[in-house]
């Protein structure tokens, strides 16, 4: 997602991290395992679940011709932000009948229950299905100590698999993962790292695997994942 990076040079394209990279083996049906670029496993690898997301900076992206099996769209921001495209994503990905998840894009400056609300909100003002995932997107610390994003993580995280049952992901860069996430484990994480080749990603901070893997933001957010499209449904709601 990257949407403050986004924010602040909307010209460029990936400016953080570069190069590409991929997700590799399951070991567990939630997860998928690094694979060690010169061990035999990496012959080895399984076919990968192709995935894209998106935000209100592509509202007309189209679903219908993209060869994507995931797709994972923003919902909201902060307190306060809706994204505009969010309805006709969600609609679209419906019609396409493949994974489709919902993202929220936090501020740690903020009451992390309030953002959780104001996310569930959103999600709940649309159809839901079987399979449906939930994740919390978390770039920045608005001047928040480690202590404090970490603490605001786990309390959004929380409250948002007490409301719905949903154990939802945790999507960040490698790095800040790293600094950020101690304790998030039993959250699946999404990871960004665009500098690793494919599959090649070590799961940051005290995850042991990781999920979804995005590889590049170019010339949309692209994903991958290890897990087939039903495993990546056991991962979102139970029913409708």
């Amino acid at each position: 997602m990257r949407e403050l990076t986004r924010r602040l040079t909307l010209s460029a394209a990936g400016a953080l991290l570069a190069g590409t990279a991929a997700l590799s083996g399951a070991t567990a049906p939630a997860y998928a395992s690094p694979v060690e670029p010169d061990s035999a496993q990496a012959a080895q690898q399984p076919t990968l679940t192709y995935g894209q997301d998106v935000s209100n900076y592509q509202p007309q992206h189209d679903w219908a011709a993209s060869p994507a099996q995931f797709g994972i769209i923003k919902a909201t921001e902060g307190t306060d932000f809706r994204d505009a495209a969010f309805a006709r994503h969600w609609s679209e990905l419906g019609k396409k009948g493949i994974v489709r998840g919902a993202y929220h894009y936090g501020h740690p400056a903020n009451d992390p229950i309030a953002e959780a609300e104001h996310f569930l909100s959103m999600v709940n003002s649309q159809s839901s299905q079987p399979g449906d995932l939930l994740v919390l997107d978390l770039e920045t610390t608005d001047g928040k100590s480690v202590e404090e994003v970490n603490a605001w993580a786990k309390a959004w995280l929380s409250h948002v698999k007490a409301e719905t049952g949903v154990t939802p992901m945790f999507y960040s860069g490698w790095n800040f993962a790293d600094t950020h996430g101690k304790g998030l484990a039993e959250y699946p994480l999404w990871v960004a790292h665009y500098s690793k080749p494919k599959g090649m990603v070590t799961p940051p901070a005290d995850w042991k695997t990781w999920t979804i893997h995005q590889y590049s933001d170019s010339p949309v957010d692209q994903n991958v994942s290890a897990l087939s499209p039903d495993e990546l449904r056991a991962l979102g709601r139970a029913s409708a």
